[in-house]
This record gives C-alpha cells, sequence and structure tokens, in this order.
C-alpha cells in the first residue's frame, strides 16, 4: 500500500478548452497551463467539475491527463478526477490516471442510484477503490451537483484507510468541515471546494483548497491561504470579501459557461462548453466583466 502523502496549498481545477468543432484544444491547453506555471499555485486538478469530466469520453480523460502533467512544471503537482458510477470504472480510469502522471485520484460519490447509497454501501466503494490504486485516493463530495453528501461520519471513518488521503468538500458546511477536521489524522488533507469558504476552512485547520476561482484569481487564492496561515485575520477577511463576488460568478451563479468566459477576460482561452452547455450569453459576458473589474481583476480589452 503507497505511503499517505499529505496534499497542501492551492490547485485550480483548471477547464477543458475545445476547438469549434468541439475536440479538445490542445495548443490552448497547452498556453492556459504555462500561465499556471508561472503563478504561485501547489498544482492543478484536471477532470474536476470546472474540467467538465462528466462530458468527457474516456480516451479523452486518460489524454488529458498525460497531456497537463507533460506540460505542468514538475514541482507542481497534479491531482486527476477519476470518479465513475461504478467502482470498477473508477479503478480503471484511476490506474490509467497514474500511469500518466497523476499524483492522486480525486473521487466523487457515485449518484445515479442514490436511493440505494446509504453510508455502508459508499463506504464500500470508496474503500475497494482505495484498495486497488497504485496512487492515493481523495474523496470529492460535490452534494450540489451528485444530491449526495459525504457525511462527516462517514469522512471520518474513511480517513482511517491508508490510502484515503484527504477529501474535497465543496458542500459548504463549515460545520461539516470542521468536524472532518478535527475527527481525522493530521496528514488527511481536507480541502475547500469553493472560494467562498476556503477563510473558514484553513482557520479550522483546513489544508487548502481547490478553488474554481483559482483559475482567474490564482495570485489572490494563494495569498489568502498564506495570510490565514500566518496569522495575519484582518488582512485575510478583507481579501476573503474581495474574493466572495468573483467567486460566486463563476460556480452558482453563471456556472462552467461564466468561469470560460472568465477565462477569455483574463486573456486566457475558454471557448464553448460541450453541449448540453450553452456558451455565456452577452449580458452575463457584461455582468462577469464588471464583478471582475470590482474585484480588482485586469480585464483583456
Amino acid at each position: 500500500m503507497p505511503q499517505s502523502k499529505r496534499f497542501s496549498g492551492i490547485y485550480a481545477p483548471i477547464a477543458t478548452v475545445f476547438t469549434p468543432e468541439n475536440v479538445i484544444d490542445w495548443q490552448a491547453m497547452e498556453e492556459n497551463i504555462s500561465f499556471y506555471n508561472k503563478t504561485s499555485l501547489a498544482g492543478l486538478v484536471v477532470l474536476g467539475s470546472n474540467g467538465e469530466f462528466a462530458l468527457l469520453s474516456h480516451q479523452e480523460k486518460v489524454e488529458l491527463i498525460s497531456f497537463t502533467r507533460e506540460k505542468l512544471s514538475a514541482e507542481k503537482h497534479l491531482i486527476a478526477g477519476t470518479g465513475c458510477e461504478s467502482a470498477i470504472e473508477t479503478i480503471e480510469l484511476s490506474k490509467e490516471a497514474a500511469a500518466a502522471g497523476a499524483e492522486a485520484a480525486l473521487v466523487i460519490t457515485p449518484w445515479y442510484y442514490k436511493g440505494s447509497y446509504t453510508e455502508a454501501v459508499l463506504a464500500k466503494h470508496f474503500e475497494t477503490i482505495a484498495d486497488a490504486l497504485p496512487i492515493p485516493l481523495m474523496l470529492y463530495n460535490m452534494p450540489r451537483n451528485t444530491g449526495i453528501n459525504i457525511t462527516a461520519q462517514l469522512a471520518i471513518k474513511l480517513s482511517g484507510h491508508d490510502n484515503i488521503v484527504g477529501v474535497k468538500d465543496s458542500g459548504g458546511d463549515i460545520v461539516q468541515i470542521s468536524n472532518i477536521i478535527g475527527n481525522t489524522p493530521d496528514d488527511f488533507a481536507v480541502f475547500a471546494g469553493s472560494g467562498s469558504f476556503l477563510m473558514a476552512t484553513i482557520l479550522a485547520g483546513g489544508s487548502g483548497g481547490t478553488l474554481a476561482i483559482a483559475n482567474v484569481m490564482p495570485e489572490q487564492c494563494v495569498e489568502l491561504f498564506n495570510l490565514c496561515n500566518e496569522g495575519k485575520i484582518e488582512e485575510a477577511r478583507r481579501l476573503q470579501q474581495t474574493l466572495m463576488q468573483p467567486n460566486a460568478a463563476v460556480t452558482s451563479g453563471f456556472g462552467i459557461p461564466g468561469l470560460k468566459k472568465a477565462l477569455e477576460l483574463i486573456g486566457l482561452y475558454g471557448g464553448a462548453p460541450r453541449l448540453p452547455l450553452l456558451p455565456l450569453d452577452e449580458a452575463g459576458s457584461t455582468k462577469l466583466a464588471q464583478i471582475l473589474r470590482d474585484a480588482g481583476v485586469k480585464i483583456k480589452e
């Protein structure tokens, strides 16, 4: 069984850029990754929710992991989203992700038969996957999309597994997050899944964040992480407030289309999402640009 490895810091769950022909735009992906290489981010997450992982084929997923690892700076870490509906497919994709250079597998809950997915079922699911993987497994709690919550009780139970090393919690329940932090081993990484509760998570003892807004405002997210760890609470509070509106815009506000438009507004590549998602309309784009300007983000005119 591989040694548990503590992950910490700020990660950007990168977008997948498509050409007008609806295939992955590798040149655009390389240029975006080159930008992130120059930031203070600890690493990237490929095939997260922001990467439209649910809309990609198995082959595209493996190719994207391999490409990202090839273009990412050696000192930056790579986590790959490998959660599928079945344990067997998740194990298969995770093993391929490991061979392609991923350092951890971020595994979301299954969702389709949610009426049957009790805590006992989910525990068996994650433990079976973790037993089979050559890289560490990080739990991914995204109840807004899956309709299933990895409770504190379940996360605490799973933290006892040698190859389950952390959780990305996007639920936003700081009581649940604090409970997990307080009742799991010190080397179990608890990541905020949104910039809106990054400060609260870090001050509660969390390890970092995997944040949509880190795609657009990476240095500000890293600065907030550092300010919290340095005990500079007032400065951290002000920066957290600055991040609130842009974070909401590229998550619950405008979703994936908003994140992709925000990337274009700062001079990176975003492009259109895949169907059934649609590009952000003109009114939304105008509003998003103003939100970013108000937060001090330089917009490419």
